[in-house]
């Protein structure tokens, strides 16, 4: 059994110092001696991490059809401690170092030329870093990416101090719903792109269940309800690491704009969420280690969907 603890009380691995020591190891070392620090690291944070481990094979199990070798989970682990790494560098060095490919991008420029704005919703899969290669390719347009900055201070602070524009364009989750919208409104009335992830829901955040890989899963609502209040393209975004120095940058269309109607509100709202959700599985399948949410993902005892959390109040921390 996984544990039954929500993903943001899950303390943040490793600390300030070990990030600061990876990073500039990496950046004086080269991108090739920094992946050689990835094997002693994944090892080390896969045999201290029983709910991480628990978590991959939960997962792993639904997308293989068969519970993982051990060196299938480790190969998880490895993936994400391979993006999170390539996010230093994509900061520090833009494309330098990789070999990016992007699908999609001429209906995503379609929508910026237009001026409405436009809102990009991803996912805990692959690196959402590797959208900044639009930004790169694109220095006209503007990109505000809504980030939990609290969830990982060491990290958001150490990417921070080596792009600091780049932190200057968040949005930060944890000034609330009201917050998000103003800014994000704000945003897109100028014309820009604003890039969110959809799978994963805040401490208070509602959520509703769609069926995932064979079993109800939760999934935030906000992403949705914010997306019908700006009336702007919303278009599916995916970072996928495809191994090496490669990444599939990928940008599908989605609504325009989202509809929600008042009358039979919930019943839209799970239709866009199985849709999101039949988009989340297409690439679990194709690149199943691309997965990072190691966490108790599906819904615990759920058999039916739909499934209604609202939010509960909670305390700021």
């Amino acid at each position: 059994m996984i544990e039954a603890t929500h993903w943001r009380e899950r303390r943040e691995g490793g600390g300030r110092f070990a990030l600061w020591l990876i990073r500039t190891l990496a950046l004086y070392g080269g991108r090739r001696f920094g992946r050689a620090l990835l094997y002693p690291i994944t090892l080390y944070f896969f045999l201290r991490r029983g709910a991480e481990r628990r978590a991959s094979r939960d997962y792993l199990t639904r997308v293989l059809g068969h519970p993982p070798r051990v060196t299938q989970m480790l190969r998880q682990f490895h993936t994400y401690a391979a993006t999170t790494l390539d996010r230093v560098f994509l900061l520090a060095h833009g494309e330098r170092d990789f070999e990016i490919t992007i699908e999609g991008l001429a209906l995503l420029e379609q929508h910026v030329a237009a001026g409405r704005g436009v809102l990009l919703v991803g996912s805990h899969q692959g690196s959402f870093e590797a959208l900044r290669a639009v930004r790169a390719r694109r220095p006209d347009v503007s990109l505000r990416v809504v980030l939990d900055k609290g969830k990982t201070p060491a990290l958001t602070a150490l990417l921070e101090a080596l792009a600091p524009d780049v932190g200057a364009a968040v949005i930060d989750a944890e000034r609330g719903g009201a917050a998000i919208v103003l800014a994000a409104a704000e945003a897109c009335a100028q014309g820009a792109i604003v890039a969110m992830l959809g799978d994963r829901a805040g401490t208070c955040e509602a959520q509703r269940a769609a069926p995932l890989l064979g079993a109800p899963a939760l999934l935030p609502v906000g992403p949705w309800l914010l997306a019908a209040a700006l009336k702007v393209p919303v278009m599916l975004c995916f970072g996928l690491y495809l191994g090496g120095n490669r990444y599939r940058l990928v940008f599908e269309p989605f609504a325009d704009p989202l509809v929600l109607p008042r009358r039979g509100r919930d019943a839209a709202l799970d239709g866009v969420l199985a849709r999101y959700a039949a988009r989340l599985e297409h690439y679990a399948r194709q690149w199943p280690y691309n997965w990072f949410n190691f966490h108790e993902f599906w819904a615990p005892g759920a058999s039916t969907v739909p499934i209604t959390q609202g939010a509960q109040p909670c305390e700021r921390r």
